[in-house]
């Protein structure tokens, strides 16, 4: 079948690492539902086709990582799954981005929806200039979500792991924390929502390396209750918070000059890092990429 293409609405990468990952726990459960399922998805900026022909599907409960080098589509993709690629007025989507069942991009799906249900975390945090619990609280109260709004703000930090850090000073500034803390604030004020899914693109990448502990911690701790995907440029995350892994790469269209994202191969973790089906891939993943 041909992908109906639609016209949306306007709203360094380490590869010295020497992985060699050890991916703990239980394989991913093949027969949890399918939670996206994205067929022929191909993304246009312009005259630009940014990513062609991505084929995937994302299960319920598990951690999925995008990985790649830099330009290679990984976000691009990502900002698709709640459509964030509508704030962008050259932006275009071919194929079909399905969420349980239902096509994100079809007719009369509103896109403000969508983000309640999905939510994303970004790669720089982000917290508004408002206290700790108007970060919070500002989701639920625009969404018109009832209910005690004190124990909707204590439960989201508490899941976010921050609740115990902040409980004292909920109506200081949110500015002064720490880049670890605002991070797992906007995780927090994302969760305050109640999506069933949470974006992250490249959500440590600002972060020490203890605060990326934590960060990698929490989502360990959260996705009983979520379904998670994020994208990172560090192969060593990947391995060990992951339960899925797609290797994203780039294709030089000779006669533009431009380069075009496209899925290379994707797997479960420990596949992708022990005995992965293309010479790319490893070539990645063992820091011998290019």
């Amino acid at each position: 079948m041909t992908p109906e293409q639609r016209t949306v609405d306007q709203p360094e990468v380490d590869t010295s690492l020497d992985v060699s990952p050890a991916v703990a726990g239980a394989s991913p459960d093949p027969s949890a539902p399918i939670v996206f399922d994205v067929d022929d998805l191909s993304v246009f900026y312009g005259a630009f086709r940014a990513v062609r022909d991505v084929n995937l599907e994302v299960r319920r409960n598990q951690i999925t990582a995008f990985i790649g080098p830099s330009g290679c589509g990984k976000t691009t993709v990502l900002r698709c799954f709640n459509r964030m690629n509508d704030l962008i007025e050259t932006a275009r989507v071919e194929g079909t981005v399905d969420y349980h069942g239902v096509d994100l991009y079809g007719e009369g799906i509103n896109p403000v929806e969508v983000r309640r249900r999905i939510g994303m975390v970004f790669q720089k945090p982000n917290p508004f200039p408002k206290s700790i619990y108007d970060n919070v609280a500002f989701g639920p109260r625009v969404a018109g979500i009832k209910g005690d709004m004190d124990e909707i703000v204590e439960r989201s930090l508490r899941r976010a792991a921050l609740w115990d850090e902040v409980k004292d000073r909920l109506k200081t500034s949110a500015m002064g924390m720490s880049g670890g803390q605002q991070q797992r604030l906007c995780i927090a004020r994302a969760l305050a929502v109640d999506p069933e899914v949470i974006l992250m693109d490249e959500p440590c990448s600002a972060l020490d390396p203890i605060a990326t502990g934590r960060i990698e911690d929490l989502m360990e701790e959260i996705k009983s209750e979520y379904t998670i995907v994020i994208v990172t440029h560090n192969m060593q995350q990947a391995a060990r918070v992951s339960d899925m892994c797609a290797f994203f790469t780039t294709e030089v269209n000779e006669v533009s000059d431009t380069r075009t994202g496209i899925l290379v191969e994707y797997d479960r973790t420990e596949v992708m890092f022990s005995n992965p089906n293309d010479q790319r891939t490893e070539n990645y993943v063992t820091g011998r990429f290019g």
